[in-house]
């Protein structure tokens, strides 16, 4: 292993000028492709060393981690190598880091080009094996978790197990296609069609299925973006959260942080004959052009007077990163219309909005009195745009048509809420509490500041009962807005057992030359580099361990495995000191702890949730074991496993629908939205909330915080 010293850069201004000298890698040849590849890759892991909250030394052990989870990357399931292709790779296993260190790259194109060979030895064993019937009635087995496998040690082998996975899938679709013929026999419309049809149609579905996705690894998954998922492979190996984006991949993080875009202003979808128009936004600029009509097959995309590139093959999302780009630009889109004709249509994008995705609000009716209930999907700020989207004074308005129609509490939902801005936590959370810090953050030098995210405005929009609702899904700015909730004893958290675990702060660091003049975005992207801790103001951090509610319900991913704590690359739970805050005085903390016991023995003695617990941990660990292919079988297991799940949906919905109205100031939106099928999605919004079981706990405990004398305030 080399070693090798360097200049600790600290300013995002040096780490972007490192590529100032770079010229762009599309349209250059091979050799200076691989230098431009070099500087990104040593550059990135500079950064790492340098300047990570708390960096992995990059030696031979970190190489090994990385050879793994490139290859697992690529081959989850182990069903695209053999056992002697990752043999051959070995030579590799302990040199990585030595790329990262300045040696020429060699790990990842030789795994590229094996990769590729593979991809096209599988589409040949796809379409073969497809080719002929299968037999159901024999007993035998497939694993689909690729970590309780190891590499086929052959090609034989490897066939083989793509033949029961491939099995597996067509057999889903017979007996879905079978019970669809059982349902509908007798009806003069249905044509009846024997068993061998039935799976001989169960095939085909499963051969464009594959089809699909191969083609989309084939066309889309280019050396460009294999070498960037290399480059994200050894990010991540460093902490989960510390990513690499490409230029487009910036591009759709920022659109998902501000709820806007740059676009035609219309909804895609995918079908057997490609991607299309689905719906056309009013007023957007497909709408203007009169030439786009929902059905038109997008068939080309075309930067401006560039190339166009053909979208055949593509995913849905693959599509929407080409047709959307930065502010003034022009795509240019050939469409195959209906009437079998094809048209190209220029179009300049412009700033689409994204309303759907901000925070939203609805009343609740409980007898005579009404219940106010907030959803935030995430906790988005747009930094480029002064008058963009920003969720807390969102929220904030919200409150205040709530307030105007005198709910007697709110109950906020951030429920697989993945986080977002600090800086709009720590604003939200000032809705609701007088002053004070709301987060600690601690630098890499182990400094701690207290001081800067907290609340310094007395003023309180609302003093009235509280509740915030999460699960697993809910991290980072999610777990700061509960955990400062829960600290200053300003309401109650109820939800699973403990939200997702993201206790760390990341920055972007640019990297090339500016793109354009309106964003950030430069021309080889950015890390979102981990360089800050946050702490709770009691000083207990939610890294690892996330927040534990004050009253905990049982939900649909309550065992699977997906939080902080489930991934080894995660950095540790620690705590410092607590710092000095007031807590609220709406109520006696002994009554708040009276309501919280009272509320989690309703919800520990209900038969219901009961076994809705013992429903989910036998699904969780049914799903870990081979899935038995002889037909009879697999359908009393897909019987148990299709009961269990209906019997779990049945009982997270109430037996009575709550009484859930959208409030008068959002009437227009709801039900006269001048985009008919947005306004339809606003009401069927509405309609889900009505039978959620956890919503109408959170009610509960709001009426029983209500009792308590709150003072709201009033108008």
């Amino acid at each position: 292993m080399k070693s090798r010293k360097g200049l600790v850069l600290t300013a995002l201004v040096l780490f972007g000028s490192l590529f100032i000298a770079f010229r762009s890698i599309y349209g250059t040849d091979s050799n200076e492709k691989i230098a431009q590849q070099q500087k990104l890759l040593s550059t990135v892991g500079a950064l790492l060393e340098q300047q990570h909250y708390s960096p992995k030394k990059i030696n031979d052990d970190f190489s090994k981690k990385v050879f793994k989870a490139y290859l697992d990357q690529l081959d989850g399931d182990k069903s695209i190598f053999i056992a002697s292709d990752i043999n051959g790779l070995k030579k590799f296993e302990t040199s990585i880091d030595d790329e990262i260190h300045g040696s020429g790259i060699q790990f990842q194109p030789a795994v590229s080009a094996i990769y590729e060979k593979r991809v096209a030895e599988t589409m040949t064993f796809y379409k073969d094996i497809l080719a002929k019937p299968f037999d159901y009635s024999i007993n035998e087995s497939v694993q689909l978790d690729g970590e309780k496998l190891s590499y086929a040690n052959s090609d034989a082998e490897r066939k083989d197990r793509w033949r029961k996975k491939l099995k597996y899938y067509a057999l889903e679709r017979f007996i879905d296609l079978q019970e669809e013929r059982e349902k509908n026999k007798g009806k003069d419309s249905f044509k009846v069609l024997p068993d061998d049809s039935l799976e001989l149609n169960a095939r085909t579905s499963v051969l464009k299925m594959m089809d699909r996705t191969f083609n989309r690894i084939k066309t889309t998954f280019t050396e460009d973006q294999k070498f960037n998922a290399f480059i994200n492979v050894i990010t991540n190996s460093m902490d989960p959260h510390t990513d690499y984006y490409p230029p487009i991949e910036k591009r759709a993080f920022d659109e998902r942080m501000s709820n806007q875009f740059y676009g035609i202003g219309a909804q895609l979808q995918q079908d057997d004959n490609g991607i299309k128009i689905a719906s056309v936004v009013t007023g957007g600029p497909a709408w203007k052009s009169g030439a786009i009509v929902a059905g038109d097959i997008i068939i080309k995309v075309a930067q401006g007077s560039n190339e166009p590139v053909d979208v055949s093959g593509y995913g849905t999302d693959d599509a929407v990163k080409l047709i959307r780009g930065d502010k003034g630009t022009e795509v240019r889109i050939t469409f195959k219309k209906q009437d079998g004709t094809t048209k190209t249509v220029a179009l300049v994008r412009e700033k689409i909005e994204q309303d759907e995705g901000l925070a939203r609000s609805a009343v609740i009716i409980q007898g005579s009195e009404k219940i106010g209930y907030i959803a935030l999907p995430d906790f988005y700020a747009n930094f480029e745009d002064k008058n963009g989207f920003k969720c807390s004074e969102d929220v904030a308005t919200e409150v205040k048509k709530l307030k105007a129609e005198n709910v007697k509490g709110i109950v906020i939902d951030l429920r697989n809420n993945g986080g977002g801005s600090l800086l709009e936590v720590v604003k939200m959370v000032g809705l609701f509490i007088k002053t004070g810090p709301v987060v600690q953050v601690k630098e890499r030098d182990g400094r701690v500041d207290q001081q800067t995210w907290r609340d310094n405005d007395e003023s309180v929009l609302y003093d009235g009962p509280l509740t915030v609702m999460v699960n697993e899904l809910s991290a980072s700015a999610s777990e700061i807005f509960a955990a400062a909730i829960q600290d200053y004893k300003r309401g109650i958290v109820i939800g699973s057992s403990s939200t997702y675990g993201k206790g760390t702060v990341q920055r972007p660091i640019p990297f090339g030359r500016p793109i354009d003049f309106y964003s950030a975005r430069t021309e080889f992207g950015a890390v979102s580099l981990t360089f800050q801790k946050f702490y709770r103001v009691n000083g207990g951090s939610t890294q690892l361990k996330g927040v534990v509610p004050d009253i905990i319900m049982p939900d649909t991913y309550e065992f699977l495995k997906i939080r902080e704590k489930d991934n080894p690359n995660s950095l540790p739970w620690d705590a410092i000191p607590q710092t000095k805050y007031q807590t609220w005085d709406g109520v006696e903390v002994n009554k708040l702890d009276a309501i919280i016991k009272n509320q989690q023995a309703r919800i520990m003695s209900d038969k219901n949730l009961i076994l809705l617990q013992n429903n989910l941990k036998w699904l969780t660990q049914n799903g870990e074991n081979p899935i038995n292919l002889q037909i009879d079988q697999f359908k009393q297991m897909q019987k148990q496993i299709t009961n269990t799940v209906s019997q779990n949906n049945n009982l997270l919905k109430l037996k009575s629908d709550l009484n859930v109205q959208a409030m008068e100031a959002d009437n227009d939106k709801f039900y006269n939205n001048p985009d008919k099928n947005k306004g339809i999605r606003y009401q069927e919004w509405l309609k889900l909330l009505k039978q959620d079981l956890q919503i109408d706990a959170g009610i509960k405990i709001i009426q029983e915080l209500a009792l308590q004398q709150y003072n709201t305030v009033k108008n």
